[in-house]
């Protein structure tokens, strides 16, 4: 079925919308990735590496199950929304991103660094899990934790895949501290070449405020998003001990994301993590290190079926969630996919991202002759030689 004024058919086509609506600067921060971008490629390309064995023909499941669980959530579809900061892609911002998971039937994650307080959001998808990074004192992080919690969030996750390491070779865009009237006039350029984008907000309402409510201490106003960015970066960063701590501090499904390596795999179930998500934050980390997917066999087999394994990175069709799956991922988390979606028609569009995912998952299950997701293996994929090198330690 071709894709149609408000329907795409997929991610690449959201993808294109998405650059045709928004502004330069806005698209190029979600492009985003660091330096070179070698991880930032690799992250997509490498799953053109990975085959599939030769399809069935005959005696194929009439049915597809494609439903699990994460964080003891029960979810539709082995995908979930991976927390991404201020949202100004679209007014509807992480509403519409709860609208759209919710609708799909999946969980998302909402960054400490969202435009939108945890509790609206939570109220529009109650399948919520709250990211917090380590920033500030320990206070202010349980702080933040407890605030999560009253709101109705049902995880936690602490992401720690970021060195900070931020020029790109194709330049990074100029993002404003705040939308004063100063900022307006310079950025009047870009708004009048995308009209559709600057309407869509100031039918909402004005342009996006960049500021970050659930970084906001008790009683004080929001801060902007660069203030706590400043905060993060002067912040130590945290030991196992801090982790562990932060983990008992919450008490309850505990989700430890950036987990590249056998040995901190291991480390995240000596503390009592209940899932870790591989992932090099989408390409935005130490550039050159290998994409996500790489790093996934050998992260599985040390955990060993103890807590559930997430993959976060390069997540394009549904035939990538199921390559990942085969390898040893309980789920997925996808990011620049579903912004784009926003980005392409609010809500709406997130699900149809959602529901791309969800058709290709189900068709590549049924070529495989699979009946279930829980039913993929490393049998179902054609892995080279030196796909993983150098991963399993």
């Amino acid at each position: 079925m071709a894709s149609t004024h408000e329907w795409f058919e997929t991610v690449e086509e959201a993808r294109r919308r998405a650059k045709r609506r928004l502004p330069r600067s806005v698209y190029m921060a979600l492009v985003a990735g660091t330096e070179k971008g070698v991880t930032l490629q690799d992250n997509v390309a490498v799953f053109s590496e990975l085959r599939f064995t030769p399809p069935h023909i005959a005696n194929l499941p009439g049915t597809r199950e494609l439903a699990t669980s994460v964080l003891g959530q029960e979810i539709a579809l082995p995908v979930i929304a991976s927390p991404t900061g201020v949202q100004a892609v679209h007014p509807e911002g992480e509403a519409g991103v709860a609208r759209g998971t919710a609708e799909a039937g999946t969980a998302m994650g909402l960054s400490s660094f969202g435009s939108m307080p945890v509790e609206a959001v939570a109220k529009v998808n109650p399948k919520l899990f709250f990211q917090t990074y380590w920033s500030g004192s320990r206070d202010q992080i349980a702080q933040r934790a407890e605030r999560a919690r009253q709101a109705g969030a049902k995880g936690l996750i602490v992401t720690l895949d970021w060195s900070f390491s931020n020029g790109r070779d194709w330049g990074s865009p100029a993002i404003p501290e705040k939308m004063d009237l100063r900022t307006i006039l310079r950025f009047a350029p870009e708004g009048i070449v995308r009209p559709a984008y600057v309407r869509e907000w100031l039918r909402h309402g004005g342009l996006p405020d960049l500021t970050v409510p659930n970084m906001a201490a008790p009683g004080e106003p929001a801060p902007t998003f660069f203030g706590v960015y400043g905060e993060w970066m002067q912040t130590p960063p945290p030991s196992w001990d801090d982790i562990a701590w932060l983990r008992e501090q919450w008490g309850g499904p505990f989700m430890i994301k950036g987990v590249m390596r056998p040995d901190d795999a291991r480390r995240a179930v000596d503390i009592g993590a209940t899932a870790i998500s591989v992932s090099n934050h989408g390409g935005n980390n130490l550039d050159g290190t290998p994409a996500s997917i790489r790093a996934l066999p050998g992260v599985a087999d040390a955990v060993a079926g103890q807590i559930e394994v997430l993959l976060d990175g390069g997540i394009r069709r549904g035939s990538d969630v199921v390559k990942a799956l085969a390898l040893g991922a309980r789920a997925v988390m996808i990011g620049r996919a579903y912004l784009w979606g926003l980005a392409a028609n609010g809500s709406a569009g997130v699900k149809n991202v959602f529901d791309v995912l969800r058709g290709g998952i189900d068709s590549t299950l049924l070529a495989l002759g699979r009946s279930s997701v829980h039913d993929l293996s490393p049998d179902d994929i054609i892995v080279p030689a030196e796909f993983s090198r150098g991963l399993h330690k």
